[in-house]
């Protein structure tokens, strides 16, 4: 079962039923958490088995993800990571168990292991940047002078402004990656989801990468989901890591978590 929505305890102990994005969003702006001490999980998983056409690729997938949460998904290619992922996304439907969403799919940015994007069309870094608010602003719509100026903000957060005006083709593979991370920012997440975000980047943007995704859960109290083939780096970047291979799923903390 794939809700949208979930249930919490109230202020009063009694069970709230968020069936709406109309209720989730009165919710949050109440002030309201999943109990008096924890907050409400934007993502969460219980016994969930994935996979394509009733074939299972992962069974008993628990997880729970929350506000300023740092999770590492480590795994060999094709144990499932991306499948874990599109899963939680909605681009997959979950073969069984229970996946909950405490907050509605527009709010969860996502850069995939390689953008669909044609290099025929000269599009500029910005303008990449700038298709994050597609969601926000109709197709006809003139693109909003604020949306704009958030772009310009988003692209100085990673680094890029003074690229904004190339041609995101001309970029290095590191640049491009920050580039589709600022386009996944510009969705206004509260959860990032990036697939291989280190793959093809030399070690100088590695480390680059991984401390603004730190900084982005301790300063922007954002959750980042991020799959990685490099156990050693995920160990020793995540607060929580998720393994899996050879159909098997389980947590370990990380060593920032100890």
């Amino acid at each position: 079962m794939d809700r949208l929505y979930c249930a919490h305890l109230g202020s009063g102990g009694e069970l709230v039923l968020i069936k709406s994005e109309q209720d989730a969003d009165a919710l949050e702006s109440a002030g309201v958490r999943g109990s008096i001490d924890e907050p409400l999980a934007l993502v969460s998983l219980e016994d969930v088995s994935l996979g394509y056409d009733s074939a299972p690729v992962l069974r008993d997938v628990n997880l729970a993800i929350y506000p300023g949460d740092l999770v590492g998904l480590a795994g060999p290619n094709g144990s499932g990571k991306t499948t874990l992922f599109k899963t939680i996304l909605g681009l997959l439907p979950a073969l069984g168990g229970t996946l909950s969403r405490g907050c509605p799919l527009a709010n969860f940015g996502y850069v995939p292991q390689s953008a669909a994007l044609d290099p025929q069309y000269p599009l500029s870094a910005a303008e990449i940047v700038e298709m994050g608010a597609y969601g926000r602003v109709r197709s006809f719509e003139i693109f909003p002078k604020k949306e704009k100026q958030l772009a310009g903000e988003i692209l100085d957060q990673v680094g890029l402004r003074h690229l904004a005006s190339k041609s995101f083709f001309s970029l290095s593979g590191g640049q491009k990656q920050r580039i589709l991370i600022a386009r996944a920012l510009m969705v206004k997440p509260k959860i990032m989801i990036l697939d291989e975000p280190l793959s093809g980047v030399d070690e100088v943007t590695r480390h680059s990468i991984t401390d603004f995704l730190i900084n982005l859960t301790r300063e922007k109290n954002l959750a980042v989901f991020f799959s990685s083939h490099d156990l050693e780096m995920v160990q020793r970047v995540a607060d929580k890591i998720v393994r899996v291979d050879k159909g098997r799923v389980w947590l370990e903390a990380g060593k920032r978590a100890l």
